[in-house]
Parts: structure tokens; C-alpha cells; sequence
């Protein structure tokens, strides 16, 4: 039998790092899953291990080369954002991979904001809230100013996805994906770096910009499968909504985070917008995608626990229960009743402090905590939404399997149809697709997203 045409994905999460070889049907046809190790760095703060990782690459790598089943035709990355690695003319790294929820030193924050027009202008035109080493350009600009002997030997800052590119690739460039994803280093006005970057010759140590569909040939002699650039993992996910639906749609990724992206709204964020935690991404194409996020899976894990303490009750009662509209109705009835206010982007939702021994049953708590996430959920999708050219909403991950959520999204949303989109590891699909025409001999797939449609019930109100 001749070998399977294959590529490889390496999807690395902060707590999971995957491999996936997927057939030109886009089938996984061998996955693999590690966990490492945290490691610290100089200031005892916790951060990746980078050499387990590289050395995880090239083992894995060996494994699949290996197995004569396969035929490799290429590799790509996808990987967690806000991450850099400095390396230097030999290509080694210089410094630990720094999480990104590392505290940012106040002193050099003021500074830096005070020096280049304040909080509001950067934050404006990068369409990056601020959020401290999240903004993986304040990384770098921390180094050049707390460690200009490390600095002065960076030949590149990488973001991770380019990093292990180049490890297998030996070619080192940025992508757009990365850069332009809340690291406030790009100006969406001017399609350029900002102008403070220049100014500080940051760009410098930024390695070119390719676009996400390039390829480079493998650093190994013999070996003849093309390796992508790599992609930050939620412009990856992405890719499979843009490449099967061409009418304006919203995507409400589910996960700790509920992020709602529009990639048909290119218009700058505003200082509301950003305010109310709305970001841009960049898609891989190089368009904008405007972008709101709540904390609502974080939520929904703290006080399902909450529910079930209160009733007596076990957590796991809550991830199958069945929708029931008459409870909706009561519910919405009493909060008309007591005036309740619209519904509001807010950092949490409003269950956190309503009292539980109010609700005669966890079933009825359970149901008014969803409707109070699906409020939230509403007033930050309406922040992107952009008029009424969007006619569809996808809900992907964790929500999109819970039945009350989907039901009152689609009340909520009375003129919109609202579907359930589910597709095994759209990340790593989605990073695969990105140099689809590089490996596959066959047509994109237009089959690889399962919708359920979730009908209107108009005898409900917001």
C-alpha cells in the first residue's frame, strides 16, 4: 500500500501541547497530546519550559518521519499569542519565554504612556486594551529597557508559532496573525508598525512580515514536506468560518473566555469599545477581525459550583439540563417586575449577586445564572456587530453544547439564525487549511463544520 499524504500540526496550548497529522480529507489520522512542566524564570515567576518544547518538536517530528504509513507533506504551528522568543545570530534563545500574565512593572508602563501619547491614543490605533505583558510589544520594549545587554544581542524577537517555524524551517520571519493580535505593536489606521515602534527601532528586531499561506522548505536534508509560518491559535480557529461561509457572520468562540469575533467589521475601535474590553484580531488574509470577549466560561466553572454547594446537588447535573421556556418566561416576568436594568457588557454577569435561597429550585437558579451569561453575552456581541449586515451567529466550544445557552441566544436574537458549530480541533484544521494549496491535491472541503439551528421562540422578550 502506498504511503498517506499527511500534514502535521503542532497546536500548542498553555496547558496542552498537541500533534495532529491530518489526511487530505481532513481527518485525523494520528494525534498525540504532553503536558511539561512549568519552569521559572530569574524572578521566580512561572514560565514555559522552551527547551522541553523545542525538544518535544524535533521527537515528535522523528516519530511521524518514522512511521512509513505516513507520507509528510507538510508542517504547520499554531500556538497561544502574547509569547516571544529572543534569539540571537546563532538562532538560540536569550532569555526565558515569559508568561504573559508576568506583572508589568508600573513605573516603565507610566513611562512608556507618558512618553508616547498616552493610554487611550496607543491603545486606539494598536486596537489593543491595555493589558500589561499581554501586549507582547511592552515585552519587548521592558527587555530593551531593563536588559539592553540582552537587547543588544537580539537578532530576532519571534513570537512562538514563528519560533518553532523556525526550528524546523531555519528561516526566521514574523506573521501577521501574531503581530497584529493585541501585542500593540501594529497601527490598524496606518496598516504599519506604530510609530512608536520605530521610534524605539524595535522594528528592527521584528523579523519580516510573510503572509500566513507561505511555505519554506525543511531545514533537514531528505527531506521534502514545506513548512508554514505559523499561526496565533484564535485568528487559526478562524480559517475553517472563512473558507466555508462567505455572508456576513458573527463567531462566538466559547472557551474561559466567550470572544465574539466579527471579521466583516473593519471599522477602528473606539475608546468605548476598548473600555468595554473589544479588540481587534488580525485574520490570516491580513484583514482586521473586531473582536469583544467576557469571562463567562470562568464564571459559569465558579458558580455552577456555587448552585450545587447551595442545593446539594452534583456539579455534572448542570452540563446536560434541559431547556424549559416556561421557567425563561417566569423568570423574565419577575426581572421586568423589579426593573432590571438592559443588559451590559460587564467584567461578570449579574447571578454573582443575586441570593441563591431566593430560587426555589437549582434547576430555576441554574436557568436564571444562563440567562444572566446570555444577557452579558448579547450586550458584548452587540459591540461588534456593526449594523445589520450580520444575519448569522456560530457558537463554537464549550456553550455551544448547552442546550439553555443556545435557546436563549436564539431569543435573544430574534432576527439572526443561530447555529451550533462544532468541528474536531478547529485550530488545528484551520492552521492546516492556511497552506492548504501547498500539500493537498484535493478541493478545500466544504463539509467540515456540523451545524445545529437553534429556533427563535418569539413568545419570549429580552
Amino acid at each position: 500500500m502506498s504511503a498517506l499524504p499527511v500534514i502535521v500540526i503542532f497546536d500548542v496550548g498553555k496547558t496542552n501541547k498537541k500533534i495532529f497529522l491530518f489526511d487530505e480529507n481532513y481527518k485525523i489520522v494520528f494525534e498525540r497530546s504532553a503536558r511539561f512542566i512549568e519552569t521559572y524564570d530569574e524572578d521566580g515567576d512561572p514560565c514555559e519550559n522552551l527547551e522541553s518544547l523545542r525538544l518535544s518538536i524535533f521527537d515528535s517530528l522523528r516519530e511521524v518521519i518514522k512511521r512509513k504509513e505516513f507520507e509528510i507533506k507538510a508542517i504547520n504551528f499554531s500556538t497561544y499569542g502574547a509569547s516571544l522568543v529572543y534569539i540571537d545570530e546563532y538562532g538560540k534563545p536569550l532569555a526565558p519565554l515569559y508568561n504573559y500574565l508576568k506583572e508589568y512593572p508600573e513605573a516603565l508602563k507610566k513611562e512608556f504612556y507618558e512618553t508616547y501619547g498616552g493610554e487611550e491614543a496607543i491603545s486606539a490605533a494598536t486596537a489593543s486594551p491595555i493589558l500589561g505583558s499581554l501586549n507582547s510589544g511592552m515585552q519587548l520594549y521592558r527587555i530593551k529597557k531593563e536588559k539592553p545587554e540582552i537587547y543588544k544581542q537580539i537578532k530576532y524577537a519571534l513570537h512562538l508559532p514563528q519560533y518553532l517555524s523556525y526550528l524546523v524551517s531555519g528561516m526566521e520571519y514574523s506573521d501577521c496573525t501574531s503581530i497584529g493580535c493585541h501585542t500593540q505593536l501594529w497601527d490598524f489606521t496606518k496598516n504599519d508598525y506604530h510609530a512608536w515602534v520605530k521610534k524605539e527601532r524595535l522594528d528592527k528586531k521584528l523579523a519580516p512580515i510573510v503572509d500566513a499561506e507561505v511555505v519554506f522548505p525543511s531545514e533537514f536534508p531528505g527531506n521534502q514536506y514545506k513548512v508554514g509560518v505559523g499561526l496565533h491559535d484564535s485568528s487559526a480557529a478562524l480559517i475553517p468560518y472563512l473558507i466555508n461561509f462567505h455572508d456576513p457572520f458573527l463567531l462566538i468562540s466559547t472557551g474561559t473566555w466567550c470572544i465574539t469575533m466579527n471579521p466583516f467589521n473593519a471599522s477602528p475601535l473606539t475608546v468605548e469599545e476598548l473600555e468595554q474590553d473589544c479588540l481587534s484580531y488580525m485574520q490570516f488574509k491580513g484583514k482586521p477581525v473586531k473582536a469583544s470577549r467576557i469571562f463567562a466560561g470562568y464564571e459559569h466553572e465558579q458558580q455552577i459550583k456555587r448552585i450545587a454547594a447551595h442545593f446539594n446537588q452534583n456539579v455534572g447535573r448542570y452540563r446536560n439540563m434541559k431547556f424549559d421556556a416556561g421557567i425563561v418566561y417566569e423568570l423574565l416576568k419577575e426581572m421586568e417586575k423589579r426593573n432590571e436594568p438592559a443588559p451590559q457588557a460587564t467584567k461578570v454577569s449579574a447571578f454573582g449577586a443575586r441570593e441563591l435561597s431566593s430560587f426555589p429550585s437549582d434547576e430555576i437558579a441554574y436557568h436564571q445564572f444562563m440567562l444572566d451569561i446570555a444577557r452579558q453575552q448579547y450586550a458584548s456581541s452587540r459591540l461588534v456587530m456593526a449594523g445589520e449586515q450580520v444575519k448569522r451567529i456560530f457558537v463554537d466550544g464549550g456553550f455551544s453544547k448547552n442546550a439553555i445557552y443556545m435557546n436563549l441566544l436564539a431569543m435573544l436574537f430574534p432576527d439572526m439564525e443561530v447555529f451550533a458549530a462544532s468541528m474536531a480541533q478547529a485550530t488545528a484544521i484551520g492552521t492546516a487549511l492556511s497552506i492548504h494549496k501547498s500539500w493537498n491535491r484535493k478541493p478545500m472541503p466544504s463539509d467540515i463544520i456540523e451545524l445545529k439551528f437553534y429556533a427563535t421562540n418569539n413568545d419570549l422578550a429580552v
